[in-house]
């Protein structure tokens, strides 16, 4: 851990979250004053909505429909994962934030500046590429820039751009935004947003997939993730049809670099002032290279291992030419001791000490499908390339830290990371990302402390060392590192804890985060408290002195 015992280095849009979702937060860090997740269970767990988990159009088992009963309508979740340090209580529909009396801060006056970014609501464009409110949005980016805030993010929706035809683009909404933050002098980040909104916590606006794929989809639902019980997710494209031309003609590697660039040649007056600063490139569902393991609308809930998503018709093809080569076609098949959704890995053969994950079947299947989700980053990664050739490109990683601290890491390894006690499952991909000059991405800086509910058995998390190994995965090929927060960031202690990450102490080589990203423009931010203490965070983002610094 690093020198100072208080730097948890931590790791969307839409993110598997809490960036958004109560599942995956994209790489979560916790705060280390507290020894074990165990002590961490003294604050009590607050309930987080998360919607109704209903069957998809595309799945063919009638499972779907019995798992998906777990949560009724409206029902309030209450097992999710945590939130963040201090208390959040909600009187009369408006967040009260108790920050702990006693309080210790860095000083970072003379620090590196760290440029501030603010995400946009996930609604700004509507349906038909129309800007929201743009009377609204403009006192709001006018209030912003008096803090100083270098810019601003925003997610382009491939399920609103392209919605009705291939090939035929809509960027009329995104042109007027885009207009109206180049006048204030903001500079802007963009998402290149290629899976669904909705479903996932913190979506509160629905974006499915174009209509024309839907319409694919409907006559062949295989060009969806697909688990073993044959229910298809169309949150996002199968990997598997990255090389198969069933989108009217086109792979789906083809269909993203069309989208791409489009993007660069209607905007190409900003790409050459240098106002958009960077291009995030989604790589799967909540914009996150991984694998959708752990579905809500499937029944998955936390700390569950979640399940391997293979088994659409494409992604198994893949897997029999790599048993074929290896010279064992009975292992062209998915483990079929791996429990479901919501097992615990001591409860399957395949994820338990000792279990099959890491005998000679298990070590091949993981391998084919970890390399999966490298080969996918790197071809779409490598012509976003070619697309933004001299941009600033980002790819975003999902932080599954339930299981961290058993030997099989279950929950990563369905999610693609393959990441057992005995092997390093990042270098790999942040060897991907270094070949194709693309910064990290990882999330959750904000995260102080993890509240487990009392009702979960000890999930043996550890998201703070996580975190710290894929940071230093990538700081040590030397990739540039950008950041996020996951939930909502109102108090001291959760900006402390976002300077303590962005700025680790002692860090012999001086290294930093490029960017920071704050998730997001609301109401709630822009109450006058609230404001005042990002506007001081700000300031010291940037290495300026505050005046009421508490040592």
């Amino acid at each position: 851990m690093p020198a100072g015992g208080n730097s948890a280095v931590v790791t969307s849009s839409s993110s598997h979250v809490p960036s958004q979702q109560p599942p995956s937060v994209s790489l979560k860090g916790v705060a280390s004053d507290y020894g074990s997740p165990l002590e961490y269970n003294a604050c009590p767990m607050k309930g987080v909505f998360v919607p109704a988990p209903s069957p998809s159009p595309y799945d063919l088992s009638s499972s779907s429909r019995s798992q998906t009963s777990m949560v009724g309508d409206g029902e309030v979740q209450r097992d999710n994962p945590p939130v963040v340090g201090g208390s959040i209580d909600t009187i009369n529909e408006k967040q009260i934030v108790d920050i702990p009396p006693r309080l210790s801060e860095r000083d970072f006056a003379g620090t590196p500046y760290v440029p501030v970014y603010v995400m946009l609501p996930l609604g700004v464009i509507n349906i038909k590429c129309e800007l929201v409110d743009p009377d609204g949005l403009l006192k709001q980016l006018k209030v912003l820039k008096s803090a100083n805030v270098d810019g601003v993010m925003v997610d382009c929706w491939w399920g609103i751009v392209e919605a009705h035809a291939p090939q035929e683009y809509n960027w009329n909404g995104y042109k007027r935004l885009f207009q109206m933050v180049h006048e204030l002098k903001l500079k802007l980040q963009v998402v290149m947003s290629f899976h669904e909104c909705g479903g996932n916590f913190g979506d509160d606006v629905c974006i499915p997939l174009p209509h024309w794929v839907a319409e694919i989809g409907r006559s062949n639902p295989d060009i969806f993730f697909t688990d073993r019980e044959g229910r298809h997710n169309p949150e996002c494209l199968s990997w598997g049809i990255d090389k198969e031309r069933v989108l009217r003609g086109r792979t789906a590697v083809e269909v993203y670099f069309d989208f791409m660039r489009s993007f660069r040649i209607e905007f190409d007056e900003y790409f050459e002032d240098g106002f958009i600063s960077m291009i995030e490139v989604g790589l799967g569902p909540c914009g996150e290279l991984r694998y959708p393991s752990s579905p809500v609308k499937h029944g998955w809930r936390y700390p569950g291992v979640g399940e391997f998503q293979c088994y659409d018709r494409y992604m198994l093809k893949n897997l029999r030419k790599a048993a074929e080569a290896r010279g064992h076609t009975i292992w062209a098949r998915g483990p079929d001791n791996v429990g479901n959704y919501n097992s615990q890995p001591h409860e399957t053969g395949f994820f338990c000490d000792g279990g099959d994950y890491d005998g000679f079947y298990g070590r091949f299947f993981l391998n084919w499908y970890s390399q999966a989700l490298v080969d996918h980053g790197n071809r779409v990664l490598s012509l976003a390339k070619l697309a933004f050739e001299g941009s600033c490109i980002a790819a975003k990683l999902s932080g599954i830290y339930w299981w961290y601290k058993t030997a099989s890491h279950a929950a990563e390894l369905t999610a693609g990371y393959y990441n057992p006690c005995n092997r390093d499952g990042y270098a790999a991909i942040v060897a991907m990302l270094k070949r194709n000059g693309v910064s990290l991405n990882i999330a959750c800086v904000d995260l102080h402390t993890l509240n487990q509910h009392e009702g979960f058995p000890e999930p043996f998390a550890d998201p703070e060392r996580l975190v710290w190994q894929v940071l230093n995965a990538g700081w040590d090929v030397g990739l540039p590192v950008v950041s996020e927060n996951s939930l909502p960031c109102l108090n001291r202690v959760s900006y402390n804890k976002v300077l303590d990450n962005t700025k680790p102490m002692n860090d012999p080589d001086g290294r930093h985060f490029s960017s920071f990203t704050y998730l997001r423009l609301s109401p709630l931010l822009m109450e006058r408290q609230n404001f005042i203490e990002f506007e001081r965070f700000v300031k010291r983002m940037h290495g300026e002195a505050v005046l009421d610094l508490q040592v």
